[in-house]
């Protein structure tokens, strides 16, 4: 009897299945083997498609000319020359005699088919496949995995829209960027990339960011009450609770004060909340990064390591938040696995004592595709062997594993509207009567919603100028429809509307989930998951290649379009790549072919289609309308010429002359690792410092620091730092 080949994605996966498997191992060069098995390993993507010069020479050049670059079929090539050792050593492997066959343990997901796949193509074997498909990296679970192989005919539909992406990607990619760079590298600057997630990304952030600098602040007031006996109220006319005109404010908060007033109505209501949903990887990116700042890579990087390291979670490149029936056996033993860690042990306990489990929202085989929720093992977990960031994580994962399996909370809610003077002021209580799931996350969660993640997963942020004006309070007095009350005092308070929120990486990866559209309601929301911007797997990557090509930078928690991410999107203003209905028509499309009912060949004639249009509009686009606008902010502060921005700065327009050396005024757009736009430049000019503290300076040493800025007397910008936080950084921000 011959032997199997296993082909795993990473050498610490090779040699946990070869842990698992036992019977003696033997360590040899670039694999493992025992009588019955060898183990070898890909470092990721050993293999990818070719570059468009292995098909003809003349493309090492980039000329419109030779766009779009289609080939009949594609070709393949190790990805760099440190995959070609261990590509060649798993090629020899395969055509051992004595091999015959082979398991395919590459990552349970699209992107491991696809590593396997063209590991297998560059092979030229003909040899039996099998898949090993599991959810867990225990020892049990990869012995059941072995027991239960799937043959590769079953996984044809994934490698089939694995293929699909990858191509696509290519097509759209290669052709667009070298279409953008021709046209447009004078005015970006450098290589122009464009990609089918990329770009739409880009857009959606780059839109915000127009949003926010096209905002005009508006003035309004708001009258607050107090009243004996002792509680709060807000004026309120009809749904509308804020007052344009200051002066009426003034008058209404004068009028009440000190006046006797009537309790118009006092509406009681009970209502119960539900347990969120257990976590996929993109809810659980989007609260690691609400609660620690997480970046959604740093999160995937604990969670992985949770899997494949600690053995302590599931799979987590999963897009699904339910369980699939046959995983209900284990419930109860991963409970037992919490209950001796002090944080979990009340919440387990509860659980373990469940004469029956309440599955209706956490087991739906139907919404369970190639992976389920991302709960613990039923393993033993020694937290004091984990790092912080992986405490963390696996913190998130237990509490959610065990809050699904508790009742609803279940609160009193009061609203009371109060008559005074003709004018009417709501208040709004809330009283927690039983904490139910909120228990889990401690006594401080089960009175604060905002501590367990009340907040709806979908929400981007506030609406425009919306500040949460009508908060709930806590318990009210005893209050009666009819009884008279005194207004003890009365005041109007001047605010202003806000511009909307830029994008953190849990609005961000929310917001690529449903392809842009806000949607709050969980259930919803995963309708919605198909046609979102590339895959839970792919999307923190996505932000980070962002980041590194400089379309988008780290601004504290936000994430801020540069002025060269602004520049591209302006490129295409309009053109359907920018569009992020299109590429979450795409992503359903390439789930289609993953289900078995989409067309493969369909899907690319139309990708060809699409990469020839693009290449033809963006040949077609006027070289000086891609000029960018450089903005004027107003007089030079040092001789009393125009300010006007450039690529690299703020600076003064006679500041080089050949005729005279020029003042030299300038304020840098980059400062301390931060891109400064030109409100804050108009602020310094007009006002001599910035309105507010501004986070997203990195000192020398690469600390992170907040500070205002300032220009000095010799028109110098300078850090002024909060004085509850001095530092030792220096002032000059030059």
């Amino acid at each position: 009897m011959g032997k199997t080949l296993v082909i795993a994605e990473k050498p610490s996966v090779g040699r946990d299945l070869a842990s698992a498997l036992g019977g003696g191992f033997e360590k040899a060069d670039g694999h493992l083997e025992s009588d019955a098995y060898v183990v070898t390993w890909a470092v990721g993507h050993l293999v990818g498609l070719a570059e468009p010069e292995e098909y003809d020479e003349r493309f090492k050049r980039w000329r419109m000319a030779d766009l779009p670059i289609v080939p009949d079929a594609f070709r393949l090539q190790p990805r760099d020359p440190k995959s070609r050792k261990q590509l060649k050593l798993i090629h020899k492997l395969l055509k051992r005699t004595d091999v015959d066959r082979v398991i395919n343990a590459c990552d349970a997901g699209r992107e491991g088919e696809l590593i396997f796949s063209y590991i297998w193509d560059t092979a030229g074997v003909s040899k039996p496949v099998e898949r090993l498909w599991i959810n867990s990296m225990t020892k049990q679970a990869i012995r059941e995995g072995f027991e239960r192989l799937r043959p590769s005919a079953q996984l044809e539909p994934l490698q089939a829209a694995a293929r699909s992406r990858s191509e696509a990607d290519w097509l759209i990619g290669m052709n667009a960027t070298r279409a953008a760079t021709i046209r447009g590298r004078a005015w970006v600057g450098g290589v122009v990339s464009l990609g089918r997630v990329q770009t739409p990304t880009l857009a959606m952030i780059v839109k915000r960011e127009r949003e926010i600098q096209a905002f005009v602040p508006e003035p309004y007031w708001l009258v607050h009450a107090s009243f004996d006996p002792p509680y709060e109220g807000l004026w309120f006319e009809g749904e509308e609770t804020r007052l344009k005109d200051g002066t009426r404010a003034g008058e209404i908060a004068e009028r009440v004060s000190g006046k006797e007033g009537t309790v118009e109505s006092v509406e009681r209501k009970e209502q119960s909340e539900r347990a969120p949903l257990l976590y996929d990887l993109t809810a659980l990116q989007r609260d690691a990064n609400r609660r620690f700042g997480f970046s959604a890579r740093r999160t995937l990087q604990a969670a992985q390591s949770l899997y494949e390291g600690k053995k302590a979670l599931t799979y987590p490149r999963t897009s699904s938040r339910f369980l699939s029936g046959d995983l209900v056996p284990l419930i109860k033993p991963t409970a037992e696995t919490l209950a001796p860690i002090g944080d979990y042990a009340r919440g387990a306990r509860f659980v373990l004592g469940l004469a029956q489990l309440p599955l209706g929202r956490v087991v739906n085989d139907a919404r369970v595709d190639d992976h389920h929720a991302i709960i613990p093992t039923d393993v033993t977990h020694d937290l004091s062997q984990f790092s912080p960031d992986e405490r963390r994580i696996f913190d998130l994962v237990a509490r959610r594993f065990l809050a699904v399996f508790h009742p609803p909370a279940r609160y009193a809610r009061t609203t009371v509207v109060t008559l005074v003077e003709d004018e009417r002021f709501r208040t709004r209580g809330k009283v927690t009567l039983e904490a139910g799931w909120r228990s889990v996350y401690g006594l401080e969660a089960a009175k604060s919603p905002a501590r367990a993640g009340e907040r709806a997963e979908g929400a981007t942020g506030e609406p425009e100028g919306a500040p949460a004006e009508e908060g709930e309070g806590g318990e009210l007095p005893a209050l009666e429809r009819g009884q008279q009350i005194r207004c003890v005092a009365a005041e109007s308070e001047a605010k202003e509307t806000r511009p909307p929120p830029r994008y953190t990486e849990a609005t961000l990866l929310s917001a690529m989930e449903t392809a842009g559209k806000l949607i709050e309601e969980e259930e919803l929301r995963e309708a919605m998951k198909e046609r979102g911007l590339g895959t839970p797997a792919t999307r923190a990557e996505m932000i980070e290649t962002l980041i590194r090509r400089e379309y988008v930078e780290r601004v504290g928690k936000d994430l801020q379009a540069t002025p060269k991410g602004i520049q591209v999107i302006t490129m295409l203003e309009a053109h359907p790549l920018t569009s992020p209905e299109l590429t979450g028509d795409w992503e359903k499309r390439l789930a289609d072919i993953e289900h078995g009912s989409g067309d493969r060949d369909a899907f690319m004639k139309e990708i060809q289609g699409f990469t020839r249009s693009t290449v033809e509009q963006i040949a077609a686009l006027d070289k000086e309308k891609l000029r960018p606008e450089r903005v004027e902010l107003g007089p030079c502060p040092r001789c009393g010429e125009t300010i006007r921005e450039n690529s690299r700065a703020y600076g003064c327009t006679s500041w080089r002359s050949k005729e005279e050396p020029g003042c030299g005024f300038v304020i840098w757009k980059k400062v301390a690792g931060r891109t400064l736009t030109p409100e804050v430049a108009r602020q310094l000019l007009e006002e001599g410092k910035t309105r507010e503290v501004l986070s997203g300076f990195r000192s020398k040493a690469g600390k992170p620091f907040r500070a205002r800025l300032v220009l000095n007397s010799e028109g110098k910008t300078e850090f002024d730092f909060p004085a509850r936080s001095q530092t030792k950084e220096p002032a000059a921000a030059e």
